[in-house]
């Protein structure tokens, strides 16, 4: 299990822990402390939590590498008893964007660690860069538990999370297969997910969410009145308030705008929310407000 200071390092995340290496060796070290290997010398991390990655992320990265280079190298450590053979602890998308780019050699960070500093690292780096989805870090988590017998007050330690967040994720773990697919797929976050856990229907309260765009506090009133009513075989009901014209008037700005829009009108006030993924969707919001 790791130490404290360990811990420390690891709590300020990957670019610490790299510029610790170069603190705690003399300034002509520091330019051996990052080196160049062919890329057919690395390997992916098998237990690297991150098992999904977008054909048009690598695809975008890959251009970027093919223009500029990969400007952050990628950490590694030697495999035992293999000759020229290094496993990614960090970085693999860069990896495989710099096979895509048809590049020879790549910039890496060669460290010591074992199997745990291993999926500890592979875990922060992607956690901090919001990398993984909730599944994948669930499964993160489970495997810190599992393999290392890592406490959940351990596990918030090292990755920067507090033990809640870590509890609350581990949990997910629970859900149906089907649900936690929606899940990975970015169709449901994590915070739909939870309202999920422990419900008989689960797997269909999930389609309806997905196909109806639902929020998470919409999820919480339709998840309450499932709890009050066991039978498995009812269609969902969506949440209390909203008549047929308001669904339908929902359903047409979701069309429209391309993005999931919920609207909670009561007695000729209310608001509308238009969800967003990511910041280009945003921007998009705001360029159609403003009339652009």
């Amino acid at each position: 299990m790791a130490d404290e200071a360990t811990r420390s390092r690891l709590g300020r995340g990957l670019a610490a822990l790299i510029g610790d290496v170069g603190e705690e060796s003399q300034s002509t070290e520091r330019v051996k402390a990052q080196r160049r290997l062919p890329i057919e010398f690395l390997r992916p991390n098998p237990r690297n939590p991150r098992r999904a990655f977008a054909e048009s992320e690598l695809a975008e990265l890959a251009a970027s590498v093919h223009e500029h280079g990969i400007i952050q190298p990628i950490l590694v450590r030697a495999l035992r008893g293999v000759t020229n053979a290094y496993e990614i602890i960090a970085g693999e998308r860069r990896w495989r964007a710099a096979q895509r780019a048809a590049l020879h050699d790549v910039p890496v960070v060669v460290i010591e660690a074992s199997d745990e500093q291993s999926l500890e690292f592979a875990i922060i780096e992607n956690v901090q860069r919001a990398d993984l989805n909730a599944i994948e870090e669930a499964m993160g988590y489970e495997a810190l538990v599992t393999e290392f017998k890592h406490s959940q007050d351990d596990i918030a330690q090292i990755v920067g999370k507090s033990r809640s967040h870590v509890a609350n994720t581990l949990r997910l773990l629970k859900l149906p297969e089907q649900v936690k697919a929606h899940v990975r797929a970015g169709k449901l976050s994590a915070g739909h997910a939870r309202m999920l856990i422990g419900q008989a229907n689960a797997e269909q309260l999930a389609e309806d969410i997905v196909a109806r765009g639902l929020n998470v506090r919409q999820v919480e009133a339709l998840a309450r009145e499932e709890s009050k009513s066991p039978s498995k075989g009812r269609k969902a009901r969506p949440p209390a308030g909203k008549d047929a014209d308001t669904l339908a008037l929902e359903k047409r700005l979701t069309d429209a705008l391309g993005l999931a829009v919920t609207i909670d009108h009561h007695e000729g006030t209310g608001t509308v929310h238009v969800k967003y993924r990511d910041y280009h969707q945003l921007d998009e919001i705001i360029r159609r407000l403003e009339g652009k």
